[in-house]
């Protein structure tokens, strides 16, 4: 029985030509963003000691965190760019997806905290002073957004840079709910705004970090990338591809949430070329469905996996769903 294992020169080549130039320009993108929020993060933290504000504290917080995500972001695609090794055949690109999903539950974190000491500010209030306060909320504002439009222009189809940009977004929406607390603090002297929108900005915080965290924790558990159909793409080269009789066994996953990747056995009519088949199966993958790597096992009559009487309880529960009356 052929076993063929081929990336397909087309497509293959030039997803890891693209992916090469996204990691080294989101690299110093997210190196950048790193030193801005490090650079403004002591200075939040002392006005927010300073005037009393939580929501000044609560956003030095979350630049706190950002810096230590930020750095693990840039780490990840530092190490992403390394070869593969004996031990790590498929390299250290899905670095990034674990650092994504770190970086989620870091927010869940910090949000949490952050609704505490609301709590525990709006039972025992606490003097702020406006004044102060807006200066420094403001300046911080520039410097988010200044980082959120580095990161911005990078590549968004990443999990890695999603994460980055999701912390420097909640470092940004806390500076604006700062300056918002300033102003009423300055108009009414009313101090409970500041831990209300405290909160307000760590829910909105939440439930991003949620979405992240279920998309990162997708892509570890090596399922189906949500703009692919398993069951189409096999019914698609079942149609489209000549001698091609059915599709079985067939995975597809991202490896890093943008490189996908498919393994699935062809049954071949008798007298088919399997190498010309495996080639237009391939070709028919990358063109039609961007999936650039993936290793197709051509069979002709009896697929070699169908004498385990345990299949249908151990390792096939992703099988192709049954079709011409043939499934394994």
């Amino acid at each position: 029985m052929a076993h063929t294992h081929d990336h397909g020169s087309q497509g293959h080549d030039h997803s890891r030509g693209a992916g090469h130039v996204h990691g080294s320009t989101d690299k110093k993108r997210v190196l950048i963003a790193a030193c801005l929020t490090a650079g403004f993060m002591v200075v939040e933290a002392l006005g927010g000691l300073f005037t009393g504000s939580l929501a000044l504290l609560a956003d030095a917080g979350h630049m706190l965190a950002d810096c230590i995500a930020l750095g693990l972001a840039w780490y990840a695609f530092h190490l992403a760019g390394r070869p593969a090794t004996v031990r790590l055949t498929y390299g250290f690109g899905r670095v990034k997806t674990l650092v994504a999903y770190t970086n989620g539950i870091a927010i869940f974190a910090i949000a949490l905290w952050i609704i505490y000491e609301a709590w525990e500010r709006l039972l025992t209030p606490a003097p702020v002073l406006g004044g102060p306060m807006l200066v420094v909320a403001i300046a911080g504002l520039l410097v988010n957004i200044a980082s959120f439009f580095v990161l911005h222009g990078g590549d968004r189809e990443s999990l890695n840079m999603r994460g980055a940009i999701l912390h420097v977004l909640g470092d940004l929406l806390g500076s604006a709910a700062a300056i918002i607390a300033a102003l009423i603090i300055l108009a009414t002297g009313w101090t409970p705004i500041d831990p209300i929108l405290s909160v307000l900005v760590s829910l909105l915080i939440l439930s991003t970090a949620w979405s992240l965290m279920r998309e990162a924790a997708h892509v570890l558990l090596e399922g189906v990338p949500a703009s692919l159909d398993r069951d189409l793409i096999a019914r698609d080269i079942e149609g489209t591809i000549k001698g091609v009789r059915e599709v079985h066994h067939m995975h597809v996953w991202s490896l890093d949430g943008s490189s996908n990747m498919a393994t699935l056995h062809a049954c071949l009519n008798d007298g088919v070329d399997a190498h010309k088949a495996v080639s237009a199966i391939k070709k028919r993958l990358a063109a039609e469905h961007g999936i650039a790597h993936a290793t197709v096992e051509p069979e002709f009559g009896q697929c070699a996996d169908s004498h385990n009487e345990h299949d249908g309880e151990h390792g096939h529960a992703h099988d192709v769903a049954p079709h011409h009356g043939h499934y394994h």
